[in-house]
């Protein structure tokens, strides 16, 4: 009998031994987020906080590669930080750490909000000045779009008259015949949702212009001719879905009907979810992306398209959330990390990979880089959500370089 009891007792020490492990990695996940949530508080701060105080003229140095980007460049940090801060704060504020954190975001950014668009003070923003506002304002009211519960409707009635007024500003701005027609579409779409204004045939027209450049395989053109570079990440998919779901939601709540618009919705969604397919493949073993074409500076911004199709949780089939998960967590802390990515007092500096000033455009400035926060859409889900839960799986890159027998790739018909 001590001999049956001795025997059990080692079998029990074995499983337990043998679980530990995967005790320990279960929260993988987890970590993961955590890691990103404060990496996105980082990239934040020092924005959020200053412009808060009416102090962001005063205190953001502005790095340049062009001339009198200073006009522009505190614009683009709020607008395209929001933007990638939205789905995360519409999450709402809870009793958790997280959800502190970011009870503490919301009401900095609806004080934003409200210094950025108040014409008597100091860090009131360029809506106007010389075209370049309207790209922007267009990320701002993408910021909208993705979270109205949290940074439109509890705002007070001043603070949205004054965000009205900055987006008509702009709303008429000439534009390029290239991926700037979505930031004339994505500013109605907002004013439609906001405030029921809406040059409808306008704004169907710039979508119609911007799915007239498709190229096949998930892929548009930057205007008719095609450019190897990332703005169908940047901006052309991500705006197009934002706009077409803003459009018809709010069709739909005053009950018009446009299956037309309907129909060209699941035609965007079908090619998003083929070039977010694309994307996790161009993602290495380790991390790493082909860095090509202009605006690279960006940094890991350039995986928004991909990071949004697994909010949406529209990944295409071979995709495994955990897998598209570990390959974004690879891709964002390989770039933060880098010795330089912030200069001494966490502002951002130009570079993909720590601080290279001679990669940035002439249109690059401190403010430019701050469109790196739409890769992080993805937190967005919640906690409880099946992305964040379990082990790390390998994405697709690092199945076919470690000899795993995995699925073949094709194009889309």
């Amino acid at each position: 009998m001590k001999r049956i009891y001795l025997v059990l007792t080692l079998l029990l020490i074995a499983v337990l031994c043998h679980a530990q492990p995967i005790a320990e990695n279960s929260n993988q996940g987890i970590k993961e987020r955590s890691f990103l949530v404060e990496t996105l508080s980082k990239i934040a701060n020092p924005v959020l906080v200053a412009l808060s105080k009416n102090e962001l003229h005063k205190t953001m140095p502005v790095e340049s590669s062009g001339n009198h980007r200073e006009r522009y460049t505190h614009l683009e940090a709020f607008g395209r930080l929001l933007s990638g801060m939205a789905p995360w704060l519409e999450l709402g504020p809870d009793h958790t750490q997280e959800g502190r954190l970011r009870g503490k975001y919301i009401a900095l950014a609806r004080k934003c909000l409200y210094n950025a668009t108040d014409s008597t003070g100091a860090d009131y923003m360029n809506f106007s000045s010389n075209g370049q506002p309207i790209v922007d304002a267009a990320f701002l009211a993408q910021g909208l779009l993705r979270a109205p519960n949290e940074l439109w409707y509890p705002l007070n009635p001043e603070t949205k008259a004054n965000i009205i007024a900055a987006l008509e500003k702009c709303s008429s701005t000439t534009h390029f015949q290239n991926n700037w027609v979505m930031f004339s579409a994505t500013v109605e779409a907002a004013l439609y949702k906001f405030a029921g204004t809406f040059h409808r045939e306008e704004t169907i027209a710039y979508i119609d212009k911007c799915l007239s450049y498709y190229k096949g395989d998930g892929t548009y053109g930057d205007g008719q001719v095609f450019h190897w570079d990332y703005y169908n990440s940047y901006v052309i998919q991500p705006m197009l879905l934002d706009v077409l779901k803003a459009i018809i939601e709010t069709d739909s709540a005053k009950q018009v009907a446009d299956e037309d618009l309907k129909i060209k919705y699941q035609t965007v969604l079908k090619r998003a979810r083929r070039y977010a397919e694309i994307q996790e493949m161009m993602i290495s073993p380790i991390g790493t992306y082909p860095v090509v074409g202009r605006s690279s500076t960006y940094r890991f911004g350039a995986f928004q398209l991909l990071s949004q199709i697994a909010l949406w949780k529209q990944l295409p089939k071979p995709l495994q959330p955990r897998q598209v998960r570990a390959a974004l967590y690879a891709v964002i802390k390989n770039q933060i990390n880098a010795k330089g990515t912030f200069d001494k007092d966490n502002w951002l500096q130009i570079g993909v990979y720590g601080h290279q000033p001679n990669m940035g455009e002439e249109y690059i400035s401190t403010g430019s880089l701050y469109l790196c926060s739409e890769a992080f859409l993805m937190l967005g889900l919640p906690t409880s959500d099946t992305f964040w839960q379990g082990n790390d799986k390998d994405w697709t890159s690092k199945k076919i370089w470690s000899s795993q027998n995995t699925t073949r790739d094709h194009s889309l018909n």
